[in-house]
């Protein structure tokens, strides 16, 4: 498993954030038990699902307090805005569908996702993942919200993300030779 300080140099090698913001964000992550603190002498272990957390919360370009609670409301989030109460468990949320794409990008043959972008907006909770062969956009806003508007007056501020970078940085993290 790879360390906090690992996961925070491989984004920042592969997808730009800096380390020095990764650094604070983590860390206010640990206080609320989203990414382990590890024990004294020994670093922090991350799971992908961290990464992906860890990712979230510096592409969603929030305050440092906030990062908490913006992880969890961004992983919750749905595509469409579709309630998904009593829905099949294929139908998932934002972090689901995020943590898919890492499982695959270590386990499996990510090459079909390279193409792809990911999109945080930061003016209001939404996800936006792009599928450049078939032009397909997955948007997940909140529950009940209209996916198809602006959930918020002004402008709609972003952090896009190309996979292919998501995906080198999680094989460079968890993909041994």
């Amino acid at each position: 498993m790879p360390t906090l300080n690992a996961a925070m140099l491989a984004v920042e090698r592969h997808i730009g954030f800096p380390k020095s913001r990764a650094r604070q964000v983590a860390q206010r992550l640990q206080e609320a038990a989203i990414l382990p603190r590890g024990a004294p002498g020994i670093a922090p272990e991350l799971e992908p699902h961290n990464v992906v957390s860890l990712i979230i919360a510096l592409a969603a370009d929030t305050t440092l307090w906030q990062a908490p609670s913006t992880v969890a409301s961004y992983r919750a989030l749905t595509p469409a805005g579709v309630d998904l109460t009593g829905a099949p468990a294929s139908i998932d949320t934002a972090g689901g569908a995020l943590d898919v794409i890492a499982d695959v990008a270590i386990h499996g043959d990510a090459d079909h996702w390279r193409r792809d972008s990911l999109s945080v907006v930061s003016g209001w909770p939404e996800i936006l993942i792009e599928n450049a062969t078939t032009g397909k956009a997955t948007r997940f806003v909140q529950p009940g919200a209209d996916a198809s508007h602006w959930q918020s007056r002004g402008h709609r501020k972003s952090t896009t993300i190309n996979i292919s970078a998501f995906v080198d940085c999680l094989q460079d993290l968890f993909q041994k030779d």
